[in-house]
């Protein structure tokens, strides 16, 4: 069985207080009190939703990232493309310069 007090906040008033916390730069303890709320219950919901963010962050990264990944091999292929173009360049200008530099 669940503690009595499981359900004493609404999922709308602990997403606002959450909010509270982060927005304002306040500590937890201090809106805590500010809300009338136990400072570790609301440290506790604040935790959870950071967990939850990063979580789906994550997901975000690996789930749907197919097309994400596609596009981020396209352009570090382009850019490995022009930095050999660039390293060709400049060996051919060092050589040119090495042979300038012996007359």
């Amino acid at each position: 069985m669940g503690s009595k007090y499981t359900n004493r906040y609404s999922d709308e008033y602990k997403r606002d207080a959450i909010e509270l916390v982060r927005s304002s730069g306040r500590t937890v303890t201090e809106v805590a009190r500010e809300l009338g709320v136990s400072s570790e219950s609301l440290r506790g919901w604040v935790k959870k939703a950071r967990a939850a963010q990063e979580a789906e962050a994550g997901a975000g990264l690996s789930g749907s990232g197919g097309d994400t990944r596609d596009e981020e091999l396209k352009r570090l292929r382009k850019l490995t493309a022009e930095q050999a173009k660039t390293i060709e360049i400049l060996k051919k200008a060092t050589a040119f310069f090495a042979k300038e530099s012996d007359r």
